[in-house]
């Protein structure tokens, strides 16, 4: 693993160093779609209901998955107790989060909700000292976790009395990151060591979570009388790429370079949904959104450091 984080030597085979590219650039890639999910869901809402981006969204990400298991020729998980949490897991990990960051984008910038996006590991953190015996709090993550939250209060300009934000729609993009962290503390606790693949086991989640939403958005919303392509392009791309292909783009950096260095993508995706959102959708920046996502996510980072065992 640490050949893989340090600097090529002359020694390298022609062969390891494509692999070494091959892994940063997957990540590259990785970091990018996440990052423009964020403007994908701004543009998706424009043309339709939050419910139907996000039932769009988890059809196009399921049938991506639902092909590669195809030529893999791997099936979906048996057992109904096993369905059951794969349920629960797919309404906190998906079909909740998913529906909260479309309806926050309707009043808030998607450069906001991308940094909302990135308290997830400080919520993490918090959940874990209560429902993780086992995962201890030391002095600099407690650190982190107190400059992460600084760090929300400078993205929301608490100084101002948080003047001129829209405190619902930045309430649902918190409680969507908060929701992330619980799905994996309940997926922890009850699905791992189940002896499926990562793939058959989110492929069967991801399916899980659009029939919930298929319940859901009918009951919400009206069938569109026309369809906007724009919108509707935005939404493909947003499931098939942001959903999708980064979920099998993960799952592969994870296996050959490893957790800790996979989800440090997580400290790319704000930037990226910043620059988007400015770039492309004409987003206003105040000093204090880059100033505060930096504190965010230097804080995010010191609470995932751990003291090595002896």
């Amino acid at each position: 693993m640490s050949t893989i984080t340090a600097p090529p030597t002359r020694s390298a085979s022609p062969a390891r160093a494509r692999a070494r590219l091959d892994w940063r650039l997957r990540f590259a890639a990785l970091s990018a779609i996440w990052g423009f999910s964020f403007l994908l869901i701004k543009v998706g809402t424009d043309g339709y209901a939050p419910f139907q981006v996000t039932l769009g969204r988890l059809v196009f990400g399921t049938a991506v998955l639902m092909a590669a298991m195809a030529v893999k020729r791997q099936r979906l998980p048996r057992g109904a107790r096993l369905w059951g949490h794969m349920a629960v897991a797919a309404f906190l990990l998906n079909a909740l989060p998913f529906s909260l960051f479309a309806y926050s984008e309707l009043t808030i910038p998607s450069t906001l909700a991308g940094i909302c996006n990135a308290t997830s590991p400080l919520w993490g953190m918090v959940l874990s000292l209560v429902a993780l015996s086992e995962d201890r709090p030391t002095r600099v993550r407690v650190a982190g976790l107190a400059l992460g939250f600084l760090g929300v209060l400078t993205v929301l300009g608490a100084w101002q009395g948080f003047h001129g934000l829209d405190a619902k729609g930045t309430a649902l993009a918190l409680l969507a990151s908060f929701s992330y962290p619980v799905g994996w503390i309940y997926v922890r606790r009850t699905l791992a060591g189940t002896g499926n693949s990562h793939l058959a086991m989110t492929g069967g989640q991801l399916l899980l979570a659009t029939v919930q939403l298929a319940v859901v958005t009918p009951l919400f919303t009206d069938v569109p009388r026309h369809f906007a392509l724009v919108p509707l392009l935005a939404v493909a791309a947003l499931g098939a790429l942001g959903t999708g292909l980064a979920v099998l783009l993960q799952y592969g950096l994870v296996a050959e370079v490893g957790p800790t260095t996979a989800q440090m993508v997580t400290y790319f995706i704000p930037v990226i949904a910043t620059a988007a959102g400015v770039a492309i959708l004409g987003e206003s920046l105040h000093w204090s959104t880059p100033v505060g996502a930096v504190i965010v996510l230097t804080g995010a980072a010191l609470t995932q450091i751990r003291m090595k065992r002896s």
